[in-house]
């Protein structure tokens, strides 16, 4: 490896990191499929990773709920938000800022240490695909990243320091694993049961409000091949990195090339006495690299000259949406992207090889991928990629689809991880979530945030919130917006629960899936869909200001609300409704008298008739009159 690409793929060092929690290292304790069977090292894996710790977005301000830091614990409903990982973390911020003295929440993490994906994945090159000036908090932007797309070491440090910095410490209890959790209607609240990851000891407590903030990218997955447990060499998923596996002068098998294969591969087979060879399924599309250090001079820009991060970072925030565009939105700027892919591949890769890195299905169907130097390592003597299928494993390394034998002395599995289930057992007023999602054919939520039938629960990540060109911290931080919304009026007491109702979770999912039948990620099998090939239950079909649009207030038609006080509540909704609508009409005649455009008609009537649903019962006629004068 020479300097430069040294300096773009730095390898994380191997040994003993400062860690959070005081508990000993798996490290010192050996499990491995051979022992426990492909079923039980899926579920070490995932405590492994989290015990073994080797160390327009908003531009608006929060309006504040006062509550006194003595009443802010005992007199208020409290709040469980399961994981420390981002959304977690995002949650924190979002109560400390909006909700000032509010102390009534605990964060169950359990691991020993915040982060989330970005404490876990610890492989080398491991780093953003996302603009790093966007993918942060927008409530604390960081003027010393290094580079244009940052590694885990800064991303985790920057979690970590924000972490401390708004006090969440007191706050969360690690080693904690959240077992269950089940509403009780008679106490408007869940009852649920906690591990000592440590102890193993189980607990329970209790709390009005629910968030799960496990994300996405948790659970890794890997494939049960026959003869896996008999492989006598050392084996470990990318997402769990065993740093302890010197991998110099071995014979390396790495199964999987998608988003994490193509930056570790690069750094790995820098060193020459590393044989690497990839199992590759399905090529992927690749874009120029995206990543570029920054100098002291942009530095200095971001530090000192007021609003320049903030304009940059609303310029990341156009930029991506414009990717959406290119990629996603129109099939005339997607073909000429298609053509960009093709052509950046025919120049980097082997000729001998393009025949099958290549892809034929569309582009933007997979996630696409921004290329680290993966498609030029495969000009080095010691890579080799191969197509043939993995039939099998057995003792001494992989036998292919076509009974070629190929010895490994490590297997590396980067074969992604469970997106389409809910990992949790929680219980709402009929069944549990995975339950839910079981009989409605694959994840389903009503703006990717509630579930029906699930008072008090919010998601944060949940079903089609994902998106192929944003930040998902963005996505995070808006649907927390939102879900804020609903959990004020329940920290006032003014109401006990909120539970979305399912005609509405109903029409949403229409909505979005009807316009995921006419998209790209349709077109072939991914982790975008339940099964990979199924129904479509991780992607967002829009663009990030329409997820924003969406999410930017609670229509409460859409949701039941229980309340000792539901009197004093419902009159307090009908006179804000009565404001909206009356600033919302002020705001139409100004938008007609100023433009008589179709274009303008037709934004001015969708928003009007959004504003004015909440009086459908009331407005129907005027709404007819209003169409007809605007002639739509």
């Amino acid at each position: 490896m020479d300097k430069d690409e040294a300096a773009l793929f730095p390898v994380i060092p191997n040994g003993k990191y400062k860690v959070e929690g005081d508990v000993p290292s798996p490290r010192d304790v050996h499990y491995d499929i051979r022992t426990v069977g492909l079923d039980s090292y899926h579920q070490y894996l995932s405590l492994r990773t989290t015990l073994r710790v080797p160390h327009i977005s908003y531009f608006f301000s929060y309006s504040q709920l006062k509550m006194s830091t003595e009443k802010g614990r005992s007199d208020t409903p409290r709040i469980v938000v399961i994981g420390a990982g981002i959304g977690g973390i995002s949650l924190g911020i979002a109560l400390r800022r909006r909700f000032p003295g509010f102390e009534n929440f605990t964060i169950y993490e359990k691991g020993s240490g915040v982060g989330g994906t970005w404490r876990d994945n610890t492989y080398p090159g491991c780093s953003s695909d996302v603009p790093i000036h966007f993918f942060s908090a927008s409530t604390d932007l960081y003027p010393d990243w290094d580079y244009t797309h940052g590694f885990q070491p800064q991303i985790k440090a920057y979690w970590e320091n924000l972490h401390r910095k708004y006090d969440l410490y007191p706050h969360t209890k690690f080693n904690t694993l959240v077992v269950s959790a089940e509403w009780d209607p008679a106490k408007q609240a869940y009852d649920i049961v906690l591990k000592d990851m440590v102890t193993r000891e189980e607990t329970t407590t209790t709390a009005e409000i629910l968030i799960s903030a496990l994300g996405v990218l948790e659970i890794t997955k890997i494939p049960d091949f026959k003869g896996i447990e008999t492989f006598k060499g050392e084996m470990f998923h990318s997402g769990a990195w065993d740093h302890t596996v010197d991998l110099r002068n071995k014979r390396v098998g790495v199964v999987g090339n998608g988003a994490s294969a193509t930056q570790f591969v690069p750094v790995i087979s820098g060193e020459p006495s590393t044989e690497v060879v990839n199992f590759v399924r399905t090529p992927n599309w690749f874009l120029p690299p995206a990543r570029a250090p920054y100098s002291w001079y942009h530095k200095m820009l971001f530090k000192y000259v007021p609003f320049w991060m903030r304009i940059n970072r609303l310029k990341l925030f156009l930029g991506t949406d414009f990717f959406y565009a290119l990629v996603f939105g129109s099939p005339f700027l997607r073909k000429q992207s298609t053509t960009l892919a093709r052509k950046y591949i025919e120049m980097t890769a082997p000729k001998e090889l393009l025949d099958k890195l290549v892809p034929t299905y569309t582009l933007g169907c997979k996630r696409v991928i921004f290329d680290t130097n993966y498609l030029a390592c495969l000009h080095r003597p010691n890579v080799d990629i191969t197509f043939d299928g993995i039939d099998s494993i057995y003792e001494g390394g992989i036998v292919t689809k076509k009974g070629e034998k190929i010895p490994f002395d490590v297997l590396i599995f980067a074969t992604g991880f469970a997106t389409d289930d809910f990992p949790l057992h929680v219980r709402g007023t009929k069944e549990t979530v995975r339950e839910y999602y079981e009989h409605e054919g694959g994840p389903k939520a009503y703006l990717g945030t509630s579930v029906p039938g699930f008072p008090n629960l919010f998601l944060i990540s949940g079903p089609n919130t994902v998106t192929g060109h944003t930040s998902v911290i963005y996505t995070e931080e808006v649907q927390i917006n939102y879900m804020l919304q609903l959990i004020e009026p329940i920290l006032r007491k003014q109401i006990s629960s909120v539970d979305v109702i399912t005609s509405a979770t109903d029409a949403y999912n229409e909505k979005i899936h009807a316009r995921l039948e006419k998209s790209v990620f349709v077109d072939c099998v991914s982790w975008y869909r339940k099964d990979r090939d199924g129904k479509v239950s991780s992607i967002f079909p829009g663009a990030s200001t329409l997820f924003w649009w969406w999410l930017r207030k609670v229509n409460w038609d859409h949701y039941t609300v229980d309340s000792g006080s539901k009197g004093r509540w419902e009159r307090q909704l009908r006179r804000r409704r009565v404001r909206n609508t009356l600033l919302t009409s002020a705001l139409v005649a100004g938008l007609v008298v100023l433009g008589r455009s179709e274009t303008t008609r037709a934004l001015v009537y969708e928003y009007m008739s959004e504003s004015l649903g909440y009086f459908k019962d009331f407005y129907v006629s005027g709404l007819d009159t209003l169409k007809g004068f605007l002639r739509v």
